[in-house]
């Protein structure tokens, strides 16, 4: 009797095993991460260059546990630069074959008095006007930021994948002070899931600029319209936006599969007038571009 209940345990371990490793994040395999970094524009105070310096990428293992990607070289980026589906390529790294749900970016950021001493901070702003003002970090923030969103890193296979900062929400003022805080909003798409929504706006009144911001389905209310509170932004809930050029034209990049709505957003002199028009039900499929034309 005690033979077989040895033999019992010996041939169900395995099983039990097994079932523990599928719980876990990841797997015995490994598979490779290539990752790259886009932005939404900024449309306020005459920036043109919001220049992010990037120390590190971590990836989250368990247990509130951060391991940074070897052979990633620091560098500093022109978010502005990174707009209307362009990207830059940060590197490919090779992980554990799994499930992850969210990154960490470390940044190059001055804190408090530090940044006023600093001639040349890792993380600063340009004007049209040619100067520079640093980037300050809130507090706790020393550790980086998180950009969330699920992947899956295949076993000798490989994923590639894109982090949205979001400069609109990302940078924002401090009251009265001048002074810029970056309080980074970071979503990851998987490339080979990703759309975009384009086309024409028409009719547009004269003097006047066009912001298109597109939500999830039935996402919008009309709360984000309202002025913003100090260091948030107006349309906080946005998925993405876009400032109209000078032809009507507008790209919605990086859009996750599904249905969105757009909210088209008066401006005079760069400032919020008026929400004109929301468009509703717009279809995004994976690797396609939505055509969508806007007559006001």
């Amino acid at each position: 009797m005690k033979n077989l209940i040895f033999l019992t345990i010996a041939l169900i371990s395995p099983f039990l095993l097994s079932s523990c490793n599928e719980d876990d994040n990841t797997t015995s395999g490994k598979g490779t991460l290539q990752l790259s970094i886009t932005d939404a524009p900024i449309e306020t105070d005459g920036i043109t260059a919001v220049n992010i310096g990037v120390k590190e990428v971590q990836y989250h293992i368990e247990d509130n546990q951060w391991q940074s990607f070897e052979g990633f070289e620091a560098d500093t980026f022109n978010l502005l630069e990174l707009t209307g589906g362009k990207s830059e390529f940060l590197g490919q790294f090779e992980l554990g074959a799994g499930n992850y749900t969210q990154l960490r970016f470390v940044l190059d950021l001055p804190e408090g008095e530090q940044a006023s001493a600093m001639a040349n901070p890792g993380s600063y702003l340009e004007f049209e006007d040619g100067s520079t003002q640093p980037l300050f970090v809130p507090s706790g923030a020393q550790t980086g930021y998180k950009a969330t969103g699920n992947f899956t890193v295949p076993v000798n296979g490989q994923v590639s994948v894109t982090a949205d900062f979001d400069a609109r929400k990302s940078v924002v003022k401090a009251g009265n002070s001048g002074k810029y805080i970056l309080k980074p909003t970071i979503r990851l798409i998987v490339d080979n899931q990703a759309g975009s929504i384009a086309g024409t706006v028409t009719n547009i009144p004269e003097g006047s600029g066009i912001m298109i911001y597109a939500y999830e389905n039935d996402a919008y209310t009309e709360e984000e319209a309202a002025e913003p509170e100090e260091e948030t932004v107006r349309f906080p809930n946005a998925v993405t936006s876009w400032e109209v050029d000078e032809n009507g034209n507008y790209k919605l990049a990086f859009l996750a599969p599904g249905t969105y709505d757009l909210a088209v957003v008066e401006t005079i002199e760069g400032e919020f007038s008026q929400v004109i028009e929301i468009v509703e039900d717009v279809d995004v499929e994976s690797l396609e571009e939505t055509t969508w034309d806007i007559g006001l």
